[in-house]
């Protein structure tokens, strides 16, 4: 408890240049802590988000990912039926994604159709009004920027409108539904006008008549530790579809996000050495300045292990007040940084870059810790190598 007292000590009479010390080693740990974050934060919350609504198995067309381009499964019913008789699987649906256009006050304006199976659906939240019926031909949800592009609400009639003919502005398909309820759809943008219908709806007003075709298949597992196996075992029964678990589709993600992976693995690596060159130098400035103290201890009978460790705690306390300064100013700057990262298009509202986790803080934390005391290492060998006789000699001059 002494040494900690005398460190203490020791840094309060230099208060200015602590303050500065502390606030660098404050903008270093925040660096680490953002850069600790993304790189484990973009999987983290892609797989929470693909989980959102327990699905944890995507059923895409032969060489593309969900949604990653136009092309349709065919047969989807026959598809849906025999997934659902499989007792390894809790739920199944099918969902067929589309442009479609609304008319709106006194205009059409764009929008994004879902066609989904509400038995089977792992693509919304209800948040006003009813829920679809599987049966429900005649009734569409929205989301709060469709609802307020065409000025609707539940219980109001909408028209919406497929196949449009850009050069005479009127579609071939043409319906109006009414609204049941207002959805957040889970992998919207921010923003994103978006609507759904039962999958029959949609599929008229995608193609002008009934075509049997999906974009992607959801499918839940009974249990989540089976979602691997049964991953497996439905690309065997079904070679002509690229079958995709959780863990698939986060790996692909991270292989496309990789240089995200690499700048916080570049600037991370940078706050460290800028934290450890901090210290070590604010140590070794200190240090020489007290060496006719340092000497005098060690005249006097005081241990070498004694002043190494005197230091050493000295580089902790710098580390620690810096580090919870760091801390503070790391997670505001995250979310700071997160708003501009997630406001890019295409990215849904629900992701994010930077994600606070314990493991993160306290990765974060055991690095810069070990940081700090490696900075004081050099500084403690200064002060334990000190000559006693030649530097009381010189201080006496």
């Amino acid at each position: 408890m002494n040494d900690w007292i005398w460190s203490i000590k020791s840094l309060a009479r230099r208060r200015l240049r602590t303050v500065l010390a502390v606030l660098g080693i404050a903008i270093s740990a925040a660096m680490l802590l953002d850069m600790v974050m993304l790189s484990g934060g973009i999987e983290k919350s892609f797989a929470d988000l693909l989980t959102a609504k327990g699905y944890q198995i995507r059923l895409s067309p032969k060489g593309t990912l969900p949604f990653d381009t136009e092309a349709t499964l065919p047969a989807a019913e026959s598809i849906i039926r025999r997934l659902r008789q499989d007792p390894a699987i809790a739920a199944a649906g099918a969902v067929l994604g589309a442009s479609l256009y609304g008319r709106g006050r006194d205009s059409l304006v764009t929008l994004f159709g879902y066609g989904i199976q509400p038995e089977g659906q792992g693509l919304y939240w209800l948040q006003a009004g009813s829920d679809l019926a599987p049966s429900d031909t005649n009734g569409v949800l929205l989301s709060s920027a469709a609802a307020g592009l065409l000025g609707a609400g539940v219980g109001d009639t909408v028209r919406m409108v497929g196949r449009l003919d850009p050069q005479v502005m009127t579609g071939s398909v043409d319906r109006k539904l009414t609204v049941r309820g207002l959805v957040h759809w889970v992998y919207d943008y921010r923003g994103q006008p978006s609507v759904g219908t039962v999958l029959p709806v949609m599929q008229m007003l995608a193609y002008g008549h009934r075509e049997d075709r999906a974009s992607l298949i959801l499918v839940k597992a009974e249990r989540d530790g089976h979602a691997p196996a049964l991953a497996a075992t439905l690309r065997t029964r079904f070679p002509d579809l690229e079958v995709y678990s959780v863990a698939d589709l986060v790996a692909v993600f991270k292989q496309r996000l990789v240089y995200f992976r690499q700048l916080s693995y570049v600037l991370g690596t940078m706050s460290l050495i800028v934290s450890v060159l901090l210290i070590s130098t604010l140590l070794t400035i200190t240090v020489n300045e007290r060496l006719a103290e340092i000497v005098t201890l060690r005249a006097i009978g005081v241990a070498r292990s004694t002043i190494v460790r005197q230091v050493l705690i000295e580089s902790a306390v710098l580390t620690i007040v810096g580090g919870a300064t760091g801390l503070v100013l790391g997670l505001g700057t995250a979310r700071y940084l997160d708003s501009i990262l997630t406001s890019f298009p295409g990215l849904p509202a629900a992701f994010s870059f930077f994600v606070p986790r314990r493991e993160s803080v306290g990765t974060a934390a055991v690095v810069l810790l070990s940081a700090g005391c490696l900075a004081g290492l050099y500084p403690a060998w200064v002060a334990a190598r000190t000559p006693i006789a030649a530097t009381l000699r010189s201080e006496a001059t």
